[in-house]
């Protein structure tokens, strides 16, 4: 994060300033995201194993049990009233990672980052001077806000921001309450995954379609054969290239082909951000 040396960090500070904005919303979205963990199995560690315990996090909730264990839980959510959203947070799930790991990587970091890039659009259009100092710091163009985002090292302490905001929310809130909040919206984006899923991908064109087409074919045939989540969200970007460079893609080759694909548009930009960044 960049340092100011006569107080904070303005743009840390807008950042802070939209998070607070979109309080709601960050809470709507994480009530949508618990929507259906009541219906996961119970998994304990029975001497170093994960095992399931026959039960769901539903049904323990439901007799006053606790969800978390405290050999795998995290400490800043221990002491959670048993059967809350903050107790099925740090239960354990099957591959023996917390729900708290899951809700990080497919929540809390996808919109922390849009939070940056709303308060990074929001200096550049009302803080013209201090942008263009920001950037000459930076040193980038300022083209693409989401590596403006990452150079400026503004999402991890947000992170920690956002997650507070949550559990002082509702994380001691019973879990099948939270479900029932978010189930309207977890609806709607459902409906929004399958629309945007089921669109046709348009072909490429320009001088370069005949070259590229060979190569769309095999991404596209790689990314729905791979198991990824569609359209590929951000926390699954890193696998999404992986994926890609595995089938035979050319890392010069990918950037042209990612508005062709069904990926998330902020799940592109990080891709062409890490191949940039690895010289791609």
């Amino acid at each position: 994060m960049i340092d100011s040396d006569f107080g904070p960090d303005p743009m840390a500070l807008l950042c802070r300033e939209v998070l607070r904005e979109r309080t709601p919303a960050l809470i709507a979205e994480a009530c949508a995201w618990a929507v259906g963990l009541s219906d996961h199995p119970h998994f304990q560690r029975v001497r170093g194993r994960v095992v399931p315990s026959g039960s769901t996090l539903g049904a323990r909730a439901a007799n006053g049990q606790p969800l978390g264990g405290e050999e795998d839980g995290r400490l800043e959510l221990g002491d959670a009233r048993p059967g809350s959203f903050q107790d099925a947070l740090n239960a354990l799930g099957a591959d023996g990672v917390l729900h708290a790991e899951r809700f990080d990587r497919e929540l809390v970091e996808p919109f922390v980052l849009d939070t940056c890039v709303q308060a990074a659009e929001r200096s550049r259009a009302t803080r013209t001077a201090e942008w263009a100092e920001l950037l000459d710091e930076l040193g980038e163009d300022g083209a693409d806000l989401v590596e403006v985002v990452r150079v400026g090292e503004w999402e991890a302490p947000l992170r920690i921001d956002a997650e507070h905001l949550v559990l002082a929310a509702i994380g001691a809130v019973p879990l099948v309450e939270v479900e029932a909040e978010g189930l309207p919206l977890s609806l709607v984006r459902a409906a929004e995954a399958v629309t945007r899923a089921a669109a046709p991908v348009p072909a490429p064109t320009g001088a370069a379609a005949d070259e590229l087409a060979g190569a769309l074919f095999l991404a596209e045939a790689a990314v729905r054969g791979s198991g990824l989540t569609l359209p590929v969200p951000l926390a699954q970007a890193d696998r999404l290239l992986d994926v890609l460079l595995a089938e035979g893609l050319l890392p010069e080759e990918v950037p042209a082909l990612l508005s062709q694909l069904p990926v998330e548009p902020v799940t592109a930009a990080e891709v062409r951000a890490t191949l940039a960044a690895l010289g791609g």
